[in-house]
């Protein structure tokens, strides 16, 4: 890996997400070589990918180069590169372009999409957990309208423009809030020859709420927000399978759709070498004491989204959000510098400072430790919160302009086929037909 020697004591990080950047931070500038290594060279600003998704941001206005956030700092060094194993024994993690030991070992992760076992899904939907997926649901949607501008059949014509999002969490209500801002407001301007009244935008929930884990009002008020908008919301409804044309259901109702976005859930990226003991099978995390120290591993930890904290309060840990995400790494950091210092290490205990979603222009829901509101208020906050938790002076700057002019022109600039995007193992509808 061409990573020099040295006196001091090796931290490795894997994974460049929330967690991963937290303990970086935390770690910089201190008697230690730092080797972070990700697969991508960007840290990728979660939140705000079902905008990119829906042509309101370009990539790079949420993502920010992993070397460039440490440019400046000494014994750090970044490798791009897919982890193998770890070989907790021998202290080393083999990755597609070497072996690298390591003194201290921080597992970062982060999640993947969970689709339960049903293999259709899994091929026919869409995910939207990473910038080529967001990009990819981008030019799927403008492709399906572009070739429903010139379909005869009606049926397939309603098939291309009708979508199911699946899963009523922060990611299902914004996407089927951004989708139907676009049926409003801007798709008719760019489609007057095709009737965007035929659009149908299906959001789709297990259970009988939305933002489970938010309060009952805004669950309600999101929803309210949602049917206003057009999107016709699915409660207590199961998605069973997709075949690329149908949605199938546990009930009555079935969906006739070219277009699925999977938001129903999600499950920690874990890597293999570690033993099956400290795998918590449910959610796919590794087990970590209050230190984030996978339990049987003295010098290997895990945070965010792959670590699974377990308590009285969080039986199936921490919820896999940014905020906890970000705390664990910090907090981390500061406890490998106490133990390599010999001093008192603190027990992590999670600040939960509350839950935002925006479901459109004008309309949003938060829950915060001490207020809870809904509406115009709630939608300033909740730009505010984003707006200052991305990295970087440019992003910053790029993405509050891009608001402001889509706000004032009621527009998104950025609706282009840049790289289409047409899935191979597609279901033919017309072969349905034949």
């Amino acid at each position: 890996m061409n990573i020099p020697q040295t006196s001091f004591p090796r931290v490795l990080i894997i994974g460049g997400g929330f967690a991963g950047l937290a303990a970086a931070r935390g770690l910089e500038k201190q008697e230690l070589q730092v080797v972070l290594i990700d697969k991508h060279n960007y840290h990728t600003f979660q939140p705000l990918l079902y905008q990119v998704a829906t042509g309101g941001l370009e990539p790079d206005s949420i993502a920010f180069p992993l070397r460039k956030r440490f440019n400046d700092v000494e014994n750090f060094y970044f490798r791009l590169a897919q982890v193998v194993n770890i070989n907790a024994k021998n202290n080393t993690v083999e990755t597609s372009i070497g072996t690298l030991e390591y003194d201290e070992l921080i597992i970062a992760t982060g999640s993947k999409t969970n689709f339960f076992g049903n293999t259709n899904i899994k091929k026919y939907a869409m995910e939207m957990k990473s910038v080529p997926q967001a990009l990819n649901i981008r030019s799927l949607v403008l492709e399906n309208f572009e070739e429903a501008l010139l379909e005869t059949n009606l049926d397939k014509r309603k098939a291309l423009m009708n979508f199911v999002i699946v899963g009523g969490g922060p990611t299902g209500v914004e996407l089927a809030g951004a989708l139907a801002e676009m049926k409003k407001g801007i798709l008719p301007k760019d489609y007057p020859d095709l009737d965007i009244r035929q659009m149908k935008i299906n959001l789709i929930q297990s259970s009988g709420e939305l933002l489970k884990g938010m309060s009952s009002k805004a669950s309600e008020k999101a929803e309210d927000f949602l049917i206003k908008l057009g999107v016709d919301v699915w409660k207590n409804i199961r998605v069973l399978d997709y075949d690329g044309a149908l949605v199938t259901t546990n009930g009555e109702d079935h969906f006739r759709a070219e277009t699925v976005i999977w938001a129903a859930g999600v499950k920690g990226e874990t890597l293999t070498g570690l033993a099956k003991e400290c795998l918590v099978e449910r959610a796919n995390r590794f087990k970590v004491d209050a230190y984030n120290k996978v339990i049987g591993y003295e010098n290997i930890y895990a945070v965010g989204d792959v670590a699974c904290m377990q308590s009285n309060q969080y039986k199936y840990g921490h919820p896999m959000m940014a905020q906890p995400a970000i705390q664990q790494g910090s907090l981390l950091a500061k406890n490998i510098l106490a133990k390599l210092n010999n001093t008192k290490q603190k027990p992590f205990k999670y600040n939960d400072k509350g839950a935002m979603a925006t479901i459109g222009r004008n309309k949003a829901v938060a829950d915060l430790s001490k207020f809870q509101f809904q509406g115009v208020f709630a939608w300033f906050v909740w730009m505010f919160v984003h707006l200052f938790s991305l990295i970087g002076f440019r992003n910053k700057v790029i993405v509050f302009m891009n608001w402001v002019y889509n706000y004032i022109r009621f527009d998104r600039e950025t609706r282009l086929i840049i790289r289409p995007y047409k899935n191979k193992n597609k279901y033919s509808f017309d072969k349905e037909n034949d």
